[in-house]
Protein backbone atom coordinates (compact mmCIF):
# COMPACT_ATOMS: atom_id res chain seq x y z
CA UNK A 1 0.00 0.00 0.00
CA UNK A 2 1.60 3.12 -1.26
CA UNK A 3 0.39 6.74 0.91
CA UNK A 4 0.60 9.91 -1.11
CA UNK A 5 0.95 13.09 0.88
CA UNK A 6 1.01 16.17 -1.28
CA UNK A 7 2.14 20.33 0.04
CA UNK A 8 3.08 23.36 -1.47
CA UNK A 9 -0.37 24.38 -2.32
CA UNK A 10 -1.36 28.15 -1.41
CA UNK A 11 -2.29 31.48 -2.90
CA UNK A 12 -0.58 33.11 -6.15
CA UNK A 13 -0.69 35.89 -8.25
CA UNK A 14 -0.93 35.18 -11.54
CA UNK A 15 2.10 34.97 -12.95
CA UNK A 16 3.42 34.00 -10.13
CA UNK A 17 5.29 30.04 -9.18
CA UNK A 18 4.40 27.40 -7.08
CA UNK A 19 6.37 24.17 -6.20
CA UNK A 20 4.42 20.87 -5.02
CA UNK A 21 5.63 18.06 -3.58
CA UNK A 22 4.83 14.73 -3.14
CA UNK A 23 5.98 12.83 -0.60
CA UNK A 24 5.77 8.88 -0.75
CA UNK A 25 5.82 5.64 1.67
CA UNK A 26 4.95 2.32 1.63
CA UNK A 27 6.45 1.12 -1.82
CA UNK A 28 9.08 0.73 -4.48
CA UNK A 29 8.85 4.42 -5.34
CA UNK A 30 11.30 3.97 -8.18
CA UNK A 31 9.24 1.11 -9.50
CA UNK A 32 5.83 3.60 -9.54
CA UNK A 33 5.00 5.89 -12.52
CA UNK A 34 3.78 9.26 -10.87
CA UNK A 35 1.19 11.57 -12.00
CA UNK A 36 -0.36 15.14 -11.30
CA UNK A 37 -3.97 16.17 -11.84
CA UNK A 38 -6.28 18.70 -10.83
CA UNK A 39 -9.56 19.72 -10.45
CA UNK A 40 -11.47 22.96 -10.13
CA UNK A 41 -15.09 23.30 -8.40
CA UNK A 42 -18.01 21.67 -10.30
CA UNK A 43 -15.27 20.31 -12.96
CA UNK A 44 -13.98 16.45 -13.77
CA UNK A 45 -10.25 15.60 -12.30
CA UNK A 46 -8.20 16.83 -15.00
CA UNK A 47 -4.41 15.06 -16.20
CA UNK A 48 -1.86 17.79 -15.70
CA UNK A 49 1.27 15.99 -16.18
CA UNK A 50 3.29 12.28 -15.66
CA UNK A 51 6.04 10.97 -15.32
CA UNK A 52 7.24 6.90 -16.31
CA UNK A 53 9.54 4.87 -13.90
CA UNK A 54 11.16 3.19 -16.51
CA UNK A 55 12.79 4.52 -20.10
CA UNK A 56 14.46 7.39 -18.02
CA UNK A 57 11.37 9.18 -16.61
CA UNK A 58 9.89 10.23 -19.74
CA UNK A 59 7.39 12.98 -18.99
CA UNK A 60 3.59 13.91 -20.35
CA UNK A 61 2.00 17.10 -20.08
CA UNK A 62 -1.47 18.20 -20.99
CA UNK A 63 -1.28 21.00 -23.70
CA UNK A 64 -2.49 23.92 -21.26
CA UNK A 65 0.09 23.59 -18.92
CA UNK A 66 3.00 22.68 -21.71
CA UNK A 67 5.91 25.34 -21.49
CA UNK A 68 4.83 26.70 -17.94
CA UNK A 69 5.17 22.93 -15.77
CA UNK A 70 7.18 20.84 -15.10
CA UNK A 71 7.26 17.23 -13.96
CA UNK A 72 10.19 15.69 -11.76
CA UNK A 73 11.16 12.81 -9.45
CA UNK A 74 13.87 12.31 -6.94
CA UNK A 75 13.83 8.22 -6.57
CA UNK A 76 16.47 8.57 -3.41
CA UNK A 77 13.41 11.07 -1.54
CA UNK A 78 10.39 8.78 -2.56
CA UNK A 79 9.19 12.45 -4.08
CA UNK A 80 7.54 13.68 -7.21
CA UNK A 81 7.34 17.85 -7.74
CA UNK A 82 5.40 19.62 -9.91
CA UNK A 83 6.95 22.90 -10.52
CA UNK A 84 4.40 25.91 -12.03
CA UNK A 85 5.17 28.89 -13.50
CA UNK A 86 3.53 31.42 -15.43
CA UNK A 87 0.27 30.37 -13.38
CA UNK A 88 -3.04 31.57 -14.66
CA UNK A 89 -5.76 32.08 -12.77
CA UNK A 90 -7.64 28.93 -14.50
CA UNK A 91 -5.06 27.07 -13.24
CA UNK A 92 -6.66 27.22 -9.81
CA UNK A 93 -7.42 24.40 -8.37
CA UNK A 94 -6.93 21.32 -5.93
CA UNK A 95 -3.93 19.52 -6.96
CA UNK A 96 -3.58 15.70 -7.01
CA UNK A 97 -0.69 13.16 -6.90
CA UNK A 98 -0.84 9.55 -7.89
CA UNK A 99 0.96 6.28 -8.18
CA UNK A 100 0.72 3.52 -10.96
CA UNK A 101 2.79 0.40 -11.17
CA UNK A 102 1.62 0.78 -15.12
CA UNK A 103 3.63 2.82 -17.34
CA UNK A 104 1.33 3.47 -20.29
CA UNK A 105 -1.65 5.33 -20.47
CA UNK A 106 -0.39 7.69 -17.83
CA UNK A 107 -2.93 10.47 -19.13
CA UNK A 108 -5.82 8.49 -17.98
CA UNK A 109 -6.92 8.79 -14.19
CA UNK A 110 -8.30 5.03 -14.16
CA UNK A 111 -4.65 3.72 -14.51
CA UNK A 112 -3.63 5.27 -10.87
CA UNK A 113 -4.21 3.33 -7.84
CA UNK A 114 -2.60 5.37 -5.42
CA UNK A 115 -4.14 8.99 -4.71
CA UNK A 116 -3.07 11.51 -1.82
CA UNK A 117 -5.54 13.94 0.01
CA UNK A 118 -4.22 16.93 -2.65
CA UNK A 119 -3.53 20.52 -2.05
CA UNK A 120 -5.41 23.45 -3.07
CA UNK A 121 -3.53 26.45 -5.33
CA UNK A 122 -5.14 29.30 -6.12
CA UNK A 123 -4.52 31.78 -8.50
CA UNK A 124 -5.71 35.32 -8.51
CA UNK A 125 -5.64 37.67 -11.26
Amino acid sequence: QVQLVESGGGLVQAGGSLRLSCAASGGTFSRYAMGWFRQAPGKEREFVAAINWSGGGRTYYADSVKGRFTISRDNAKSTVYLEMNSLKPEDTAAYFCAATSRDVGLGSRIVYAYWGQGTQVTVSS
